[in-house]
């Protein structure tokens, strides 16, 4: 009997879970729309790259410590978790808005990859603490051992240009050591530590730091370091994620890699937000994968 080249699904534990497979290359991805939309699981090629504190994903109210939480409108934080528009002041939770909101889906696919399609717009939630009417986009695609995920952002005001810089924020499982080899060609970073640049020689050792390092110059959209079960991780992603933030909780067996449109504190000093323009869209890609 022929196995189907690819595989999706539903199934309800504390939420409802959307299941990606691709038999061929034992690869598997699970993605929780309730939750922020987020992928909870990235299993490429027998290997799962992602951590997962299962409790806090299944706490409601909890910030989810795993997977690969989408940030949108803003990455990181801004002072005061507030800053102002247009002359008035609004509250804004670190990362923004999309983690926390529960995501609908609109299609899935088994038509040459497992894929399923999800959208977040705005509502009277988001709009407390972001005035722009938006719609996002987002599409997990599995293929050839490999997950994409595809975005739009799209501004669905009359007027106006809308300012956001988007991000992700995966936790990668590792063994052991976190100083760790990063493939990059950024040259420097700024250590949030003490608020240092400092240069950059292939690898930082986030073990003893409490806040995160970004890498600031980086030419190549990529990155690739070793992860967990001797697999080597791989990310390629669009030229608009100028950073990538590396991030750690001491003796936890993860590393977070985080490509981000701008760095944290943006939408407070408003130099290079992202304006897109009233009735305009913005297409992405993030794409994971791993070599054994």
């Amino acid at each position: 009997m022929l196995v189907s080249q690819y595989g999706v699904r539903s199934y309800q534990e504390a939420y409802e879970m959307y299941e990606l497979t691709e038999p061929g290359t034992n690869s598997r991805v699970l993605v929780c729309p309730e939750r922020g939309g987020i992928v909870t699981s990235c299993r490429l090629r027998g290997i799962e790259l992602f951590y997962l504190d299962q409790a806090t994903f299944e706490h409601p109210a909890a910030n989810i410590r795993g997977g690969n939480p989408i940030l949108f409108p803003i990455c990181g934080q801004l002072d005061g978790q507030s800053y102002e528009w247009n002359g008035r002041s609004y509250k804004m939770a670190n990362h923004g808005v999309a983690r926390t909101s529960a995501w609908e889906v609109v299609g899935t696919s088994a038509d040459g990859e497992a894929s399923v399609t999800i959208r977040l717009t705005s509502d009277e939630r988001t709009l407390e603490s972001f005035p722009f009417a938006f719609e996002l986009l987002f599409t997990y695609a599995l293929k050839d051992g490999e997950l994409h995920t595809r975005q739009t952002y799209r501004n669905l005001s009359e007027s106006g240009a809308m300012p956001f810089y988007a991000g992700f924020h995966p936790y990668f499982a590792i063994d052991g050591d976190k100083k760790i080899a990063y493939e990059s060609d950024a040259t420097k970073y700024l250590d949030y530590n003490d608020n240092v640049v400092k240069p950059f020689e292939g690898s930082v050792d986030l073990e003893e730091l409490v806040e995160s390092v970004c890498l600031l110059d980086p030419k190549k959209a990529e990155i690739s370091f070793p992860g967990a079960a001797g697999a080597r991780v791989r990310m390629t992603y669009d030229g608009i994620f100028k950073y990538v933030v590396l991030w750690s909780v001491k003796d936890r067996p993860f590393v977070c890699v985080e490509p981000w449109m701008a760095m944290t504190g943006e939408l407070n000093r408003q130099e290079e937000l992202v304006m897109l323009e009233a009735g305009g869209e913005l297409r992405a890609n993030l794409t994971i994968g791993c070599d054994k």
